[in-house]
């Protein structure tokens, strides 16, 4: 097989057969929400996130992101203050605490015996012959007031005390919008970059890297590096294109960000660096040969 034969292959979505477990598992969980009686008089919001939803999902990371967002209150931040305007606190009985405890509850109902609360974000549901990896994410409404405007996302309460804000939404809008604009290439060089991470990570060739830091790397790069005739001369574009841009620190401006593009890509709280990111531009440019 050629490297572009491999390559190419290597920018297809699951197969059918984990598509089909990918969807099954996303609805048997919202069957669990729907026959959990303590949600009937909770307004929640069930969603697919994460590379599933946006189908860059690859062969090797086949897991289902579910979450599940209370919208009987409504989180805020504000960037300057008195953004916010003035309101009453929320005085209902839909907590953090007591969403996340509901949720468990409807879960292990459903999956007895399959389900591991012990992280401290997501409740897991693990696979069986006909089902996928699942993560489901209790969160809730959250918006964010700006000098001019605002932006909504989802708030979610980790069991250590801290707390996550992400908006899928503009996430999905900003990756199809991508998708669009170079001809469908985006996605699957999403994907590219994640078969290259997974390959190299189980070669022992380079460290593990989280599957949404490739997508977030595919999506820094420009549009026309998606415009070449082959997947070698676009990978090499890509690569090329992460290396050069990320040397040295973090700039004040021009920081490459998510692709919500809501959240910078680099900062202290992130999982990965700057350096990870020139690293494995490096590391795959060498696994290909490439000169």
């Amino acid at each position: 097989m050629s490297l572009e034969d491999k390559l190419s292959g290597w920018t297809g979505p699951s197969s059918s057969t984990e598509q089909d477990k990918q969807d099954r598992t996303e609805r048997m969980i919202r069957q669990a929400i729907d026959a959990h009686e303590p949600f009937n008089d909770c307004s929640l919001k069930v969603f697919a996130k994460g590379s599933y939803a946006n189908n860059t999902n690859v062969r090797a990371d086949s897991d289902v992101d579910i979450a599940v967002e209370c919208t009987e209150c409504r989180y805020w931040g504000e960037s300057e203050k008195g953004n916010h305007p003035s309101c009453g606190s929320y005085k209902g009985i839909w907590t953090p605490e007591k969403l996340r405890a509901e949720l468990l509850s409807a879960m292990n109902t459903k999956f007895p015996g399959q389900v591991d609360s012990s992280g401290s974000t997501a409740i897991q549901i693990t696979s069986n012959s006909a089902r996928v990896d699942a993560d489901v994410v209790p969160c809730f409404s959250y918006r964010y007031y700006m000098n001019h405007g605002s932006r909504d996302g989802t708030k979610i309460f980790k069991t250590d005390g801290s707390s996550i804000v992400n908006y899928p939404v503009q996430q999905k809008e900003n990756g199809t919008a991508k998708n669009n604009r170079t001809g469908y290439a985006y996605k699957k060089g999403a994907r590219l970059l994640k078969r290259v991470e997974n390959a190299m990570a189980q070669d022992g060739t380079f460290r593990e890297l989280p599957s949404f830091f490739m997508e977030c790397l595919a999506y820094n790069c420009p549009d026309n590096a998606f415009s070449y005739p082959t997947w070698t001369e676009r990978l090499r574009a890509m690569l090329l294109h992460i290396w050069n841009n990320l040397q040295g620190d973090e700039p004040t401006s021009g920081r490459w960000l998510e692709v919500s593009e809501c959240v910078f890509l680099f900062h202290s709280n992130q999982k990965w660096t700057r350096e990870d990111g020139r690293e494995f531009a490096k590391a795959a440019w060498n696994y290909f040969g490439f000169k």
